[in-house]
């Protein structure tokens, strides 16, 4: 008889494993913030409770997905960058001016988060924000990699970091940009 104590259910440490994507799989995140208007008062998907602006940023999604794989993510004044597919409640806290996306950035970190999601999985990184809003994420954001539609304030900004300008028409994107960004994305 061994001195051996058995070892029963050892479970082996799994390591994770980088994504790696296959060959021509092209991912696109696209960024934008919340809105004033709510669709529904019960709990749904972010993506299904805003409308007004959103709704012209959510087509733009329907769209790239077509193409290619896309994530999308909202900068919510409860939740700060969520997921489109978190689920949320309405909330009356909706920044609106520069003092509020600040006080937001405060509290949620919504740029720390985008900065740790937008890693190199993500062949672009579509922008969809108010100025105010972009001038805080806008270093969370990698080189080369942006399309920023946005106010031409930045559009020397944007040049000097490789990033695409689109300036901000419409009301989040526009149908040129729209267009634009479509035709970046298809060529990838």
């Amino acid at each position: 008889m061994s001195d051996e104590i058995p070892v029963i259910n050892q479970t082996k440490k799994v390591q994770p494993i980088a994504y790696k994507k296959k060959e021509n799989e092209h991912h696109v995140l696209v960024i934008t913030n919340d809105s004033t208007v709510f669709l529904t008062k019960k709990w749904v998907s972010a993506f299904e409770m805003f409308g007004g602006r959103v709704t012209e940023v959510e087509k733009l999604v329907c769209d790239i997905e077509e193409i290619c794989n896309v994530s999308f993510g909202i900068i919510s004044g409860q939740f700060g960058f969520i997921p489109a597919d978190y689920v949320v409640m309405p909330y009356d806290n909706v920044p609106s001016c520069k003092e509020e996306y600040e006080e937001l950035q405060e509290r949620k970190d919504y740029a720390g988060s985008i900065k740790k999601l937008a890693g190199p999985i993500f062949d672009k990184i579509v922008v969809c924000v108010p100025k105010d809003m972009f001038a805080i994420i806008m270093d969370s954001l990698p080189r080369g990699r942006v399309i920023a539609v946005t106010s031409k304030d930045y559009e020397q900004e944007c040049i000097d970091r490789g990033w695409t300008f689109l300036p901000r028409s419409g009301a989040r994107v526009g149908d040129e940009n729209r267009e634009r960004i479509l035709e970046i994305i298809r060529s990838l």
